[in-house]
């Protein structure tokens, strides 16, 4: 899947909004500019420091507030393992069930779509007299650069960075 530059997930989302009848203020918009500018997951501490960069007078209820509305939406996801919080790579789709790959070395987080899964869990809802929102599965294990790392034997002489805890981690 290819990336989207972050005035182009900006676009998208106030396009959508513009659909909904929902508002997307300035300070909404900024929180998903700079998570979008990010490669993985950000807590939302992370987001308020990168904010009170353009607005110095920003508090935790800010960006709390941003979280809320952009997760209501679609945009994003909130990942509950680490605490942090990532764009949707399609958010064009809000009532989809997302798979989280946690990296536990990096902590990356890359997202897939579960269509398999979804369709397991939306109908176990279903049955039970559910009625499902959202769901998002999170899956912990190393991304591809970690797994690599943690799977070389010859430190002497790869040009990988080893000076992390990627093979104990890994079970080695």
């Amino acid at each position: 899947m290819q990336q989207q530059l972050p005035a182009q997930i900006l676009a998208e989302a106030q396009s959508l909004c513009l659909k909904r009848g929902v508002r997307m203020t300035p300070q909404r918009a900024e929180v998903l500019r700079l998570m979008a500018e990010e490669q993985g997951a950000i807590s939302a501490y992370d987001l308020l420091d990168k904010l009170r960069i353009s607005e110095p007078q920003a508090k935790p209820p800010t960006v709390y507030r941003a979280l809320d509305f952009l997760l209501e939406q679609g945009f994003i996801h909130r990942v509950a393992s680490n605490n942090s919080y990532v764009v949707c790579p399609h958010f064009e789709h809000p009532s989809h069930t997302s798979v989280m790959l946690v990296c536990d070395n990096c902590a990356s987080v890359s997202e897939r779509h579960a269509e398999g899964v979804e369709h397991l869990i939306v109908t176990q809802a279903k049955q039970a007299g559910f009625l499902l929102r959202h769901s998002v599965i999170e899956a912990h294990g190393l991304c591809v650069k970690c797994a690599e790392i943690a799977a070389c034997d010859n430190q002497e002489q790869c040009q990988h960075d080893h000076s992390s805890e990627v093979k104990k981690r890994a079970g080695r």
